[in-house]
């Protein structure tokens, strides 16, 4: 491994900010000051040094996240809080978001400090699964669960969403499930004052892409409107059950495996 990359995983600074520091002459390897930042070094082998402190190579890694309602998906936000709050310092050092889930979604993200593996997980072409669960108000018929297991149009920009499989799991009026429901919805206000008398149906879907707000405009395009919102697996990887909201905890190699079949996982 070259060495700036090297000292770039291990968070001591950018790409470019590291090259400088071995220009200056400030990192040095088993002993020796190094100025080439394309020297190769082998980690956990070689010893790198900068500030009198050694740079132990962190290695990729690979994090479970039940996010819950109510935070962003992003690592800073001056406003929001986000799922890298819920980390340790320690823990959140160099991880990312792999994907997205809205504000009020909650349920199975992952998070990792592995761009390739993201980006793989993440492509088009891989097609890899996500199932949620969702309350919407509104019923599905059997004409409209044909509809978005075929493919629909979301509107805007997008094209025809590739198939999807619907699973029905209750449908009724809100006043008869209300029990049933999370309290947490994305018009929880209003919920029993505007929709105590309407149908309500809950299931599960699953998609393979990533459009922006996917679920909910597919959801929309037939007349439902969704009011709770859980991702509950990623490929073959399903949401850890004994894991609360917040709580997270690393992928074992046979789960990241399973989860990029596409892909060589290396270092872990």
């Amino acid at each position: 491994m070259r060495l700036d990359k090297y000292l770039a995983e291990s968070y001591v600074g950018s790409r470019k900010e590291v090259r400088n520091l071995i220009i200056d002459g400030l990192i040095s390897v088993n002993g020796e000051l190094v100025y080439d930042p394309a020297i190769e070094i082998t980690e956990k082998v070689d010893q790198i040094i900068y500030k009198d402190e050694v740079i132990e190579y962190p290695g990729k890694r690979y994090i479970m996240f039940n996010k819950p309602a109510g935070c962003i998906t992003a690592k800073i936000d001056e406003k929001h809080k986000t799922v890298i709050d819920y980390f340790t310092k320690e823990d959140s050092k160099g991880l990312f978001p792999v994907g997205r889930l809205d504000k009020d979604t909650e349920g199975l993200l992952l998070l990792t400090n592995d761009g390739e593996f993201a980006h793989q997980l993440m492509h088009p072409n891989h097609h890899v699964s996500k199932k949620y669960f969702f309350w919407c108000l509104g019923t599905i018929t059997e004409d409209k669960k044909t509809l978005l297991e075929n493919g629909i149009s979301i509107g805007e920009d997008d094209d025809t969403t590739c198939p999807a499989k619907i699973e029905i799991i209750r449908s009724g009026r809100y006043e008869e499930l209300e029990e049933q429901i999370p309290s947490y919805t994305y018009d929880s206000t209003n919920m029993k004052n505007n929709t105590y008398l309407q149908m309500v149906t809950s299931g599960y879907i699953t998609i393979t892409e990533g459009k922006k707000h996917q679920v909910k405009r597919m959801l929309k395009a037939i007349g439902c409107y969704v009011i709770y919102l859980k991702r509950f697996q990623i490929g073959e990887l399903e949401l850890d059950e004994k894991l609360q909201p917040g709580d997270y905890r690393v992928l074992t190699r046979k789960e990241v495996e399973n989860i990029t079949p596409f892909m060589k996982i290396d270092n872990y």
